[in-house]
């Protein structure tokens, strides 16, 4: 080979080389990009929020989710609802209607009903036989977006009874269900010596708080979720979680008490029964022997336990909208004692004596009229008394001081209308009201002062005020009645003219 063929087949070879090589780094590179581009979309769909619902992400879920400014997250009631679980429709459940300002939500043991602007959930349990709701509270309001009902995810967790895990750090949601969790917890307690969960619905919601109602066949306790550490010791009768306090009502012996989370004893195990009557005013209702109380949430007497019932059947006055038969108008407990009944307010003091035949209207079936208990917008309750009527303010004064023939509601176009008969005349009870001055805060001496300077209001008055006064209620419950001139002197009307005639 000459010099000339040697040089041209080195310069040959050395350009093969820098392709080799140029091919190479662009290999290279091209790996670099790709690893770069899968690490890039590997961040991105590290930062993309993903939300799970029972350990199966949902991105149906996820575009439901309202994030506001200042982090709170809000969820639409009713399009969340078949996710979770639930039936949603508008208005109440006990006032059915299309309302859109309130909608409730119900599964097949509870209802949960929402008002616009109100933080307050009224539960209502379907497994219990009475008609008494109970509330919790959310951390802030029901509001309206695009029309529709959204709360936050606090709310969220008490409204549907579930979890709700947000993980900042991974950009995870993780919304568990009770019936998921009691499930999956199923076999756990089966490691920890226990044979099964309770399968009371109130119970299986405890597990929300990481705590489990559990049984040995036999006895009942209250386990940590995660560890299986004894949060109330395995040897009650029964146990009841309530969600309003987070406390357990036990039951040793056929005796209920109150036992919190910390073990202390709240209501020591001594009541035949205990059911939580309202959370903000803190009473329970007891019994023993047959015999009705009430107490607080430290086991203090509020009414001792001497009294044949306490509270009346709201399922008679579906058309009253009450939530609860044990206080009505916020503040009055009606108790029966003897087969007769009083009031008394949320402090335990006693407001009107056992006097009267029952509270509440019911009307005959011969007319339109519907049956009532109770005028909410002047927090007047119906009384009963020889088959006549009045109604008592939260003092347990009356207002019209009068005992009528009826007073009771219709219901046109879905409106309301309250009524009371007298001498066969039909009178409006809240323009009746109206001109009495009688207010939901007016108290008893502005009425009075209204009523004084209320000519037609007087002369109406003594339309109706013809048969009956309090004071001769109290002188003769065998339905004798004086006359005008008697009437006047009624106890709400003068405390000096009472103390006269006592």
């Amino acid at each position: 080979m000459n010099l000339l063929d040697e040089d041209f087949s080195n310069n040959k070879e050395n350009k093969t080389k820098n392709i080799i090589k140029i091919i190479i780094i662009f290999i290279v590179l091209i790996l670099i990009v790709i690893v770069g581009i899968v690490a890039y979309m590997m961040y991105l769909q590290g930062t993309v929020l993903r939300v799970y619902v029972n350990n199966m992400e949902n991105a149906e879920v996820k575009n439901l989710l309202v994030f506001e400014e200042d982090g709170t997250i809000y969820v639409p009631v009713r399009a969340m609802s078949s996710y979770l679980g639930y039936n949603s429709y508008n208005g109440e459940y006990s006032n059915r209607s299309e309302d859109n300002s309130k909608c409730y939500v119900e599964c097949e043991q509870e209802v949960a009903n929402l008002t616009l602007n109100s933080n307050k959930v009224y539960k209502l349990n379907l497994e219990e036989n009475d008609n008494n709701y109970t509330y919790i509270y959310m951390d802030k309001p029901v509001k309206a977006i695009n029309g529709e009902l959204y709360i936050t995810t606090d709310g969220m967790q008490k409204v549907f009874n579930t979890t709700f895990v947000y993980n900042q750090e991974n950009n995870r949601i993780m919304i568990t269900t009770t019936p998921y969790l009691t499930t999956s917890y199923a076999t756990t307690i089966l490691d920890y010596g226990y044979t099964k969960l309770s399968e009371t619905f109130e119970n299986e919601k405890a597990a929300i708080k990481n705590m489990l109602v559990v049984t040995d066949d036999k006895y009942y306790g209250v386990i940590n979720a995660t560890d299986g550490t004894e949060i109330l010791e395995c040897k009650y009768d029964d146990i009841r979680y309530q969600e309003s306090t987070g406390d357990f009502i036990v039951c040793s012996n056929e005796k209920y008490g109150i036992i919190g989370t910390d073990k202390k004893t709240k209501v020591a195990i001594s009541y035949d029964s205990i059911e939580l009557m309202d959370y903000d005013a803190g009473l329970y209702l007891v019994s023993r022997n047959n015999r009705y109380g009430v107490i607080d949430l430290n086991g203090n007497n509020i009414i001792y336990a001497e009294n044949d019932r306490i509270g009346v059947d709201i399922s008679r006055f579906e058309e009253n909208d009450l939530k609860t038969g044990y206080i009505l108008v916020n503040s009055l407990i009606p108790v029966m004692r003897n087969n007769k009944w009083g009031l008394f307010d949320t402090k335990g003091n006693q407001l009107v004596d056992f006097e009267y035949d029952s509270f509440g209207y019911i009307a005959s079936s011969n007319r339109e009229a519907t049956n009532l208990l109770v005028i909410p917008d002047y927090n007047v309750i119906v009384a009963c008394l020889n088959e006549r009527y009045t109604l008592l303010n939260t003092s347990g004064e009356q207002p019209i001081r009068a005992f009528v023939d009826d007073i009771y509601m219709i219901i046109s176009g879905g409106e309301k209308q309250y009524l009371m008969t007298a001498n066969d005349k039909t009178y409006d009870v809240e323009e009746y009201l109206d001109r009495l001055g009688v207010l939901q805060s007016t108290t008893n001496n502005n009425t009075n002062a209204t009523q004084s300077n209320t000519t037609s209001s007087e002369q109406t008055n003594n339309q109706v005020n013809n048969e009956t006064t309090t004071e001769n209620t109290e002188q003769n419950n065998e339905g004798q009645q004086s006359n005008g001139e008697e009437q006047n002197n009624g106890e709400t009307q003068n405390g000096e003219e009472q103390q006269g005639n006592e």
